[in-house]
């Protein structure tokens, strides 16, 4: 008689033998084995897990597992993101103190993450809002100080009028604040930046290393958001005065068609010229009714231009023309220098300012479109120069590269770079962050705090209105905020803003290395001997802020001699979200899915499993289309067969079933290279297969004796453990095996089982080969052209290119015509 599988009781029984064996503990420093380092995006404890985190955990638990199996030493450590504006907003909803509810929340899903069975080392372990982890924010901030890297300035910033604080540009989503959807809009302010743009060229420039192995819309998205192009920085006289704007542009060749200057409404040189004329009252008029408007409003296409005129005018470069300059909301003063010069013809913004306006429109590029004086639609591709004296009759390229000398010779203008990144403000108006460790002397100025006297520690919130008022609750705790100045002795002030919770994630997987050192932020032999992370785990929606900060910061402290490497995550995965019928799991649409709810009514392994098997990783998961109910009924299919084993554990598996054993080795050779290339659904798909045809063994005469049955059971024993822990080790201790199964070691593939050997198949590009790589002979077209695209010869080959066709004949050839 078999027993029934109750998964309550199995991991009832496992949990707690787990915590004394503690299986998961990476080896030290000096372990010869082969490391790797896997690593979770660690979460924010806002409540108990979620589905998310069920499927990401999940995901990030397979590598690991099977990395330990193959004889790794494997770090695989967990840490909460626990500062910030989710728990300050819910401690003042409940009049509580954030400390108390951050702790709260970390010790639910840490319950929930030990019950979800991952892999984490939990003596490697971090709370971002500990004073000892903090404390290394405040002197990794005093380094960047001390190299220029850090720095105050006044500027036109990111405001959210409900958060009460300000907003990196990567934290405004479609003109909205990313926390609470409020329209952001600006406001003047003095502020603390980290210099990330002093770094563009290399954020670009490395992710050559990347190519292959981090998701190429992730690096798209970054190249993106960096933005850098090429092109000139000309010079234009202010007529009559002393002045000069200067303006870069792409496209220098189309200056002659320049016919006026618009700067941005709210910048201080448009401000400049036009004090004390007579149309200073419309400008100010016009001024505040920008400021109402977000950026991205600003910058649609469709949006109604509208400006001022300011009785000023600026002398074109190249011919000595005199253009009116203007002011208009569709430039904006931290982009570029904060003018254009307008040229109507060749852009159709400009030209829609210039139709408004009644400003002339002068074609010198011939396209061969129609004339958008007529057409209304300005031509913005390549063509002949015209109407452009000298360079008249040229191509693109040869133009600019002569209007440019033209320019240098004046004096007037040089080639330049520009960049879509701007410095990284890290200021924020809240109590519940990192606080920033400098203080303001009227005589000293900006003096650091004392590395002897880090961490700067926050005040007890008890007394403090933490409610959002445009200032930080820290500038009313008097007895904190006020000290001597470190220099002179002098009454002084701290500086009451904390730090943007995203310095907190720039750097700790590298603290995770010396969790416990007192004396430095990570030990660097440490740092040398586990980092780069080998493994990145999690959202695509952290491609910008986390994934460019967190290279950011891998760069300076290069640059500083404490690292030896300058990208921090070898290999990244993205997962999908998981849906509900169509749309993101939320209250207000009342379709949110408990985990707990369905961890109690199925049990942990049935949810991973589910998780795994619904989709390859970087698909979003409708769980309403999930069957967790049958991934129960599998696990009880392949838990039995541990019981219907005879032979004793040691059996020499050769003298077994010769037709069960290449099923085994088959399914195996499969599941090793499923893992490798993150295909974990197609894993699950080899177990079940492999559970079928022992059945079908056992069934059809094999017999339970048979070592084949036993090489089988414990096989799938070994591949189920990356994905249902608590399933695999009670069979493996049903087979007659101590725990704990993660350690047991994974199987060796005999090839001489797996029928024939493999081919080679070729990777061409245009008919030039880019790539030899090993496949089974029975491998699909579909499986070999799915392999071939994530073959980082051929990412890297085609990146940037179209491709027409691609031919594949398999097992043998993929050829992809670009």
């Amino acid at each position: 008689m078999h027993e029934a599988y109750d998964f309550k009781a199995v991991q009832d029984k496992w949990l707690p033998i787990w915590d004394k064996l503690a299986p998961f503990k990476s080896g030290k420093d000096d372990d010869k084995r082969p490391k790797k380092y896997v690593l979770d995006m660690f979460p924010y404890p806002s409540g108990d897990l979620h589905m998310g985190h069920a499927e990401a955990y999940a995901l990030g638990d397979v590598i690991a597992r099977y990395w330990i199996q193959k004889g790794f030493n494997v770090m695989h450590p967990i840490g909460w993101d626990a500062f910030g504006l989710p728990a300050e907003n819910a401690a003042i909803k409940r009049d509580a103190d954030p400390r108390a509810w951050t702790y709260e929340n970390i010790d639910v899903q840490k319950a929930s993450m030990r019950r979800y069975a991952c892999s984490f080392d939990w003596d490697r372990t971090l709370h971002t809002c500990d004073p000892e982890y903090y404390k290394w924010n405040q002197w990794l901030f005093l380094k960047m100080f001390e190299k220029g890297l850090a720095y105050r300035k006044d500027s036109a910033v990111n405001w959210c009028p409900d958060c009460q604080t300000v907003l990196a540009n990567e934290q405004v989503v479609a003109g909205l604040c990313e926390r609470c959807d409020s329209a952001v809009t600006k406001k003047k302010l003095n502020q603390w930046y980290l210099k990330i743009t002093d770094y563009a060229d290399r954020l670009l420039d490395d992710m050559q290393q990347l190519e292959g192995k981090w998701p190429e819309k992730v690096l798209l998205m970054q190249r993106n958001w960096i933005g850098r192009s090429t092109g000139a920085q000309v010079d234009f006289e202010v007529d009559g005065s002393d002045q000069s704007i200067t303006v870069y542009t792409t496209r220098p060749d189309t200056l002659y068609g320049a016919t006026f200057m618009v700067l941005a409404a709210d910048s201080e040189l448009a401000a400049k010229l036009v004090a004390g004329s007579s149309v200073e009252a419309e400008f100010k008029k016009y001024v505040e009714s920008v400021k109402a408007a977000s950026d991205i409003d600003r910058l649609a296409t469709d949006r109604v231009k509208s400006g001022v005129f300011l009785n000023s005018y600026a002398i074109n470069p190249v011919n000595g023309e005199k253009i009116p300059i203007w002011a208009s909301d569709y430039v904006l003063a931290d982009y570029g220098t904060g003018a254009i010069m307008a040229v109507p013809a060749h852009d159709q913004r400009d030209l829609d300012f210039a139709k408004a306006m009644k400003l002339p429109v002068r074609v010198v590029i011939d396209t061969g479109l129609e004339d958008p004086n007529t057409s209304g639609v300005a031509t913005d591709g390549d063509g002949k120069v015209i109407n452009s004296g000298s360079i008249s009759g040229l191509a693109k390229d040869e133009a600019i590269s002569k209007i440019i000398t033209e320019l240098e010779g004046k004096k007037l203008g040089k080639a330049t770079k520009n960049y879509r990144l701007r410095d990284w403000l890290i200021s924020r108006q809240r109590f519940w962050g990192t606080p920033i460790p400098i203080i303001h002397c009227d005589s000293c100025g900006l003096v650091p705090v004392p590395e002897s006297q880090l961490p700067v520690e926050l005040p007890d919130a008890k007394g403090l209105d933490l409610k959002p008022k445009g200032t930080s609750p820290l500038g009313a705790a008097s007895d904190w905020v006020n000290v001597a100045c470190p220099k002179c002795n002098a009454p002084a002030k701290r500086d009451a803003d904390t730090m943007d919770t995203f310095v907190d994630s720039s750097w700790y997987f590298l603290r995770y290395t010396s969790v416990n050192n007192h004396e430095k932020a990570f030990d660097k032999k440490s740092v040398e001997t586990w980092l780069p992370v080998d493994q990145y785990v999690g959202g695509v929606t952290h491609a910008i802020l986390h994934l460019l900060y967190s290279r950011f910061f891998t760069k300076v402290l290069n640059d500083m001699g404490l690292l030896n490497f300058n990208e921090p995550f070898t290999r990244l995965l993205n997962q999908g979200m998981v849906l509900m019928d169509g749309s993101a799991m939320s209250k207000s649409r009342g379709n949110l899915v408990k985990l707990s709810d369905e961890l109690d009514k199925h049990g942990v392994d049935a949810i991973r499993v589910s998780m795994v098997f619904a989709a390859p990783p970087e698909d979003d998961i409708d769980w309403s289309d999930v069957s967790p109910a049958g991934s129960l009924k599998f696990l009880n299919r392949a838990w039995r067969i541990s019981q219907d084993v005879s032979s004793k554990p040691g059996v020499d598996f050769k003298s077994g079933d010769i037709e069960l054993r290449k099923a085994i080795h088959k399914s195996l050779s499969e599941i090793e290279l499923a893992v490798e290339s993150f295909r974990f659904n197609v894993v699950i798909a080899r177990i079940m297969e492999l559970v079928n045809a022992t059945r079908k063994a056992i069934d059809s005469g094999c017999g339970p004796a048979d070592p084949a049955v036993r090489e089988s059971a414990e096989t799938i024993a070994i591949a189920l453990s990356l994905v249902a822990p608590y399933t695999a080790e009670d069979m493996w201790e049903k087979l007659g095996h101590k725990p704990a199964i993660a350690n047991a070691g994974w199987p060796v593939i005999d090839k001489s089982l797996l029928g024939v050997d493999n081919v080679i198949a070729i990777l061409q590009v245009n008919g030039k080969i880019k790539d030899r790589i090993e496949v089974s002979p029975n491998i699909s077209k579909e499986e070999l052209e799915k392999l071939a695209k994530e073959n980082p010869e051929i990412k890297s080959a085609i990146a940037g290119l179209t491709v027409s066709k691609v031919i594949t004949v398999a097992p043998k050839l993929v050829n992809f015509v670009v």
